[in-house]
């Protein structure tokens, strides 16, 4: 039999590519072309937009406090990917490197919690935040998505430093490094795209999050870009140009980081043979 393609099965193979990626983009291209419609339409009437404008971004960020949003999850983001990679990190190390009582049951629990449903803990956390004082507060929101990005961060971190050869700790020991300087030189770089892997879900939990964050921030002052959305369609029924232009300038930073994650993630793995 002949092992290469012929043209149908080559003509074939695109066509299934490009109705995929139809299928794929198509949404996407539906939000943007409402989105810069200057008539007030939901899309369906045309699928090619007769003029162009930003007005509807403008009212969103001023009419529609999306800047206030913007920042809330922001700053709960940012608190979430820098404590959870962090922790994750250090954990992974100790399960990974040391031999300890009840490590076995320590790797079980946290693959347990991974898997418990976030919606089955919604009421002990909100009881548990009350006792503590701290619903309506962006540092409250950040400690219930950290603990929720920590399982996988760590069990994920795990196989990158595992992957490392102990060998190259051990020549670093021969040179004269002490554990920090082993650390910082020779562990950290070689766990980078795993850092990366683990902060680019840290953050699409924390920014897209919407069952706790609409559970426990009730003030307008205080909520995140996913119940501010909720917010805005809630006021906004008709306004489908204002709601898609609300939903592009979520997407965006989501659709950024991971772009950036992925290079990062590429050039990272092409150091870490090298060395």
């Amino acid at each position: 039999m002949n092992s290469h393609s012929t043209p149908a099965m080559k003509v074939g193979k695109y066509a299934a590519a490009i109705a995929l990626l139809v299928f794929t983009l198509f949404p996407i291209y539906f939000m943007l072309t409402t989105a810069v419609s200057n008539t007030n339409t939901s899309g369906a009437d045309s699928l090619l937009p007769t003029s162009f404008t930003f007005r509807h971004f403008t009212d969103v960020m001023t009419k529609g406090h999306f800047s206030t949003y913007l920042v809330n999850s922001a700053i709960v983001t940012v608190i979430t990917v820098v404590v959870s990679v962090f922790l994750a990190l250090l954990g992974s190390v100790a399960i990974a490197r040391f031999r300890f009582r009840f490590r076995t049951t320590v790797l079980v629990l946290v693959l347990i919690v991974q898997m418990l449903p976030a919606e089955a803990l919604v009421i002990p956390l909100f009881l548990q935040m009350k006792q503590w004082h701290l619903l309506n507060s962006l540092i409250g929101l950040a400690v219930v998505y950290i603990a929720f990005s920590l399982p996988f961060a760590i069990w994920n971190l795990r196989g990158f430093v595992a992957a490392v050869p102990v060998e190259l700790e051990e020549a670093a020991y021969l040179d004269g490094c002490g554990w920090w300087r082993m650390f910082r030189s020779v562990l950290l770089p070689l766990v980078t795209p795993g850092l990366i892997a683990t902060g680019a879900f840290s953050f699409v939990l924390a920014w897209e999050e919407f069952t706790f964050a609409l559970t426990f921030l009730s003030r307008d002052d205080r909520l995140t870009v996913g119940v501010g959305l909720q917010s805005f369609f809630g006021q906004n029924t008709n306004d489908w140009n204002g709601l898609m232009a609300a939903s592009t300038i979520v997407t965006i930073p989501v659709v950024v980081i991971f772009v950036l994650a992925q290079k990062r993630m590429g050039a990272g793995l092409v150091a870490g043979s090298v060395k």
